[in-house]
Order: C-alpha cells, then structure tokens, then sequence
C-alpha cells in the first residue's frame, strides 16, 4: 500500500536529565500541561497534517509509552488505511538482540516498515517536544524546493545558538553548511530535529552509514553532513511559533507556566483548529471550595481545591487540602497537598502526598522535584 509520507517517531529517549520523572517512564510519556503527556504533541501534529501512518520508535522503558499509544485511536490513527506502530528495538538476523545505537540507525532498523509503503517521503520527528505544527505546509516546501532534504529550524537567539545544530544557509534557504554546537556559530538557525526526505534518497544514505563502522549513525553528525557532501539538496524550513525542547527538570517547568502566561502554544484552538489529542482520563468535574482561592492558574478534572493555588498547573484529581499553599508549581496526576502545606516553584510526581504543614522549596530560586522515584 503506497503513501505519500510516513512519519516516523523517535520515542527511545532516556531522558535523565528529568531526573526522578524518567526513572520508570520514558521521556515522551512524562506529563504535560495538565492533561497531556509529551508525546501527544508529535502525534496530534502528525493527525492534524493528515499523516495517517505513523511509526513510533521505542526504546527506553518502552512498555507504558507502548500501552499508551497501543492503535493510535486517541489521535484517530486507527482506520482502514491509517495505523500508529509501535516500533521497538528488536533482534535482527544473524545480529542478535540489539539498541538502536543512533538516531539513523532506529531508522535503518525500520526500513522493511517503510518499504512496504514505499513512500515519496519520510517525515522523521522527535518525541519530546511540545508545539503545533502543520507538516503538510513543510512537505509543500520541500517539493516546491525541489529537495532531497529539508529541515526544520527555529531561530534562536546567538547565545543560545552554540547549544543547536546550526544551519547555515544561502539566501535562498538552500543549507551550504551544518556545524554542531559550535563555538562560534555564523547563524542562528537552528535545527529542531524535523526532518523530511525524499525516501529514495534517504534509504540510500541509511544503508550507506550502517556499513561504516566508524560512525556515530547519527542523523546530525553522519547524515546530514554526508548529504552535504555529495551536494545533494538541503532547505531549511523556519518556524515562527512555538517550540520547547523539555529534556530537564527547569525546561519542563517553565513550558507548563507558558501555559498560564499568554504564550503562543494555544491548547483550546482559540487561533486554529488544530487540538492536541490526548486520553480521556474520565474524572469527575474539579471542585473549587468555599474559602480556596485560584489565581491564573490551570485546573483539571477531578481536583478539589480546598486551599489558595496560583500560578499553577493541576493533572486530575489533585486534592489541595485547607489552608494549603500551591504557588507556581506542577502537581500531577493523584497528588495530595494535605491541610496547611505549602509547595512553591515545585514539579511534584504523580501520587506523592505533601504532608500536613510542610514546606517545600519556599525560598529556593530553581525549581524543585518531589518525587517518590527519588534517589
């Protein structure tokens, strides 16, 4: 059954920068916003730009994110002609059991998945960050351009630059040169890590770099580079709007208050059609009691709220107890704030319980994880 574009996930993360939050889940299914976890976003995305094949690369602990995905119904990826896949390292032939050792490698690994599709083009996206984004009008891009390879870039601002891959281009657009984090950066494009290619090219390169057993397999510092190379056509596709790589404690934080500040990452569709998929954890309606107080601040189903919350970001069925303090803080899913306990500028795990009367992280300036999973 042939198709247009594929779009492939890579969802392996490890994610220990997160610290306690990734010690039993991967780094896609760590919650987001309220009600979401990270790797609705890539998903949703994907549905909303009509992208109706959808394989997602799985890795570290895999099973949850696996669950979680299972057919793909929650972003309407399960009809007739439509389909989410789970895709997990696996034993290959004569290989024996093995880790994806890069981010062309999950790819190579995959390329009997893709080929039974045979598409024009592979649309390769990363699981863990949070923005919209339609990818039909990126692939319109890359075929007006003519392109063997188009990335996606944000710019970013000069200092931030040496922390990206950073695209330096022609005039037109066109990439001339690719340096990773580098020192002294010429431009501040830098790349997002979304990837169209046309397929037949793609595949070419893959099997290429699995042969080279000096490379990295990496689509940065092998790919790319060797596209580059052999003059092959690259763009670079800007994208104005919102975009948060949430791979540490502080990033995923400050995304959640983004929500409460105005930011352009719009979840209630008041700018454009375009949701954010999730699953319906069917609670109750939330509770807001007599003497609480709620300040600019995001509540979800199945939260009592007995206590003062502000500026703050409450998963389902939170309980803030009387007298209790919540101020610029996440507390997801089953979190309990007990009478007279205050919790400032925090990320508190699922389930914990913030006993009666403590205090967490009042005069701290960085944020603070409360977790169970601590070590």
């Amino acid at each position: 059954m042939s198709k247009e574009i594929v779009a492939m996930i890579l969802a392996g993360g490890r994610g220990t920068r997160l610290e306690a939050l990734t010690a039993k889940v991967a780094k896609p299914a760590v919650y987001f916003g309220g009600k979401y976890r990270i790797i609705d976003f890539p998903l949703s995305n994907c549905a909303n730009s009509g992208i109706d094949v959808v394989g997602v690369l799985t890795q570290y602990e895999s099973v949850l994110l696996g669950t979680y995905v299972g057919a793909g119904s929650k972003w309407g990826l399960d009809g007739n002609n439509s389909l989410a896949a789970i895709l997990p390292a696996r034993e290959r032939g004569e290989v024996g059991a093995t880790w994806y050792a890069g981010t062309a490698d999950a790819i190579y690994q995959n390329i009997s998945f893709l080929d039974q599709y045979d598409p024009e083009y592979v649309l390769i996206l990363s699981g863990d960050h949070i923005y919209k984004m339609d990818y039909d009008e990126m692939l319109a891009a890359h075929k007006a351009k003519g392109a063997d390879l188009t990335v996606a870039v944000l710019n970013v601002s000069l200092k931030e630059a040496s922390r990206f891959g950073i695209m330096n281009t022609n005039p037109d657009g066109t990439i001339y040169e690719f340096e990773e984090k580098p020192a002294q950066p010429k431009s501040t494009l830098a790349s997002m890590g979304i990837y169209i290619f046309t397929y037949k090219e793609l595949r070419k390169y893959l099997i290429q770099d699995a042969e080279d057993v000096n490379s990295k397999h990496d689509f940065g510092m092998n790919i790319i580079p060797s596209m580059l190379n052999d003059g092959k056509t690259l763009y670079a596709y800007e994208f104005a709007g919102y975009w948060k790589d949430v791979g540490t404690v502080e990033s995923l934080w400050q995304a959640n208050m983004d929500l409460l500040d105005d930011k352009e990452l719009d979840l209630y569709n008041i700018k454009k059609d375009w949701k954010i998929y999730t699953e319906d954890t069917l609670s109750k309606p939330q509770i807001i009691g007599e003497e609480a107080s709620v300040k600019n601040s995001l509540i979800t189903q199945g939260c009592i709220v007995n206590g003062d919350v502000e500026g703050s970001v409450l998963f389902n069925n939170v309980y803030i107890g009387e007298g209790a303090k919540v101020v610029d803080s996440v507390l997801m899913p089953g979190v309990l704030v007990e009478e007279g306990a205050e919790v400032y500028k925090a990320i508190v795990d699922e389930g914990v319980v913030i006993k009666s009367k403590k205090v967490v992280n009042k005069e701290a300036k960085e944020v603070e994880l409360v977790s169970d999973n601590a070590k």
